[in-house]
């Protein structure tokens, strides 16, 4: 049975084998682990999972789908191997699922218009992945490992809780139907809150972050005036005892800078 994509759900059906193995093979998946699969679609990535013999927990928005996963992943929903929810991964409870923090992996071929709201559920929720595999656009996977050495709003939120790599390269003509646009495979090892010691920490570090990237023609020092006058600090100050410079711009600094500016 052949399943039209929804393109109001932004399906796009990834076809090609060696890409599906490549995501499989990245989240070097043991047969102890717990996979969080979004969007299984047809279930082709699914079949690379559950090779490797873990335990594959998928979340799946379309109804037309559930079915055809439940037929033909019958054994392994038998035997334990596979669960299906029929859901939306943004809006429903993470705990519904059966997952702990820091107990799970994620794999995904994910909705690009999602991304955002993907990321920022799963890294700063309170349900944490140790490692992520995701396809995403292929502009933003070189914008979160910050491949041109600029950083932005994007990679310094991603960085903040794991370390990114791009894992592989895949064109547009992988997919059925072909989106417009290339897309890759993104790593994110070493997920974790840790470098936050606690809440109020992480919120005055992406208070910074976002007023320090409010406008891209402006140096850093400008956007960031209001932030610190308000808290009554010298930003001036500030920046001498960082050893920053006052022209430069918020795209220049690394997440250890980010992190001083938050602790002041």
């Amino acid at each position: 049975m052949t399943i039209q994509a929804k393109k109001s759900l932004g399906q796009n059906f990834l076809k090609n084998d060696g890409v599906l193995q490549k995501i499989a093979d990245a989240g070097e998946i043991s047969a102890s682990d717990i996979v969080l699969e979004v969007g299984p679609g047809e279930g082709t990535l699914t079949e690379k999972l559950l090779e490797k013999g873990c335990e594959v927990i998928a979340v799946e928005k379309d109804h037309r789908l559930i079915s055809i996963l439940q037929g033909k992943f019958a054994k392994e929903i038998s035997n334990g191997k596979f669960k299906i929810f029929e859901g939306d991964i943004l809006e429903d409870d993470a705990e519904k699922w059966g997952i702990d923090n820091g107990k799970f992996k994620i794999v995904a071929n994910i909705p690009y218009y999602i991304t955002g709201q993907f990321f920022r559920k799963f890294l700063s929720g309170k349900i944490k992945p140790t490692k992520m595999v995701i396809l995403v656009q292929k502009e933003i996977a070189e914008r979160i490992v910050a491949r041109d050495g600029k950083e932005s709003l994007l990679s310094i939120s991603v960085k903040a809780y794991g370390e990114p790599k791009i894992v592989a390269k895949v064109s547009k003509g992988s997919f059925v139907p072909a989106p417009k646009v290339d897309s890759a495979v993104i790593l994110i090892e070493n997920i974790s809150g840790e470098g936050f010691s606690n809440g109020k920490n992480e919120e005055k570090f992406f208070e910074i972050l976002k007023a320090g990237f409010a406008h891209k023609r402006k140096v850093l020092i400008s956007n960031l005036k209001e932030y610190f006058d308000k808290n009554e600090k010298n930003i001036s100050k500030i920046f001498d005892n960082l050893n920053l410079s006052q022209k430069i711009r918020a795209e220049d600094l690394k997440l250890e800078d980010w992190n001083k500016l938050s602790q002041v």
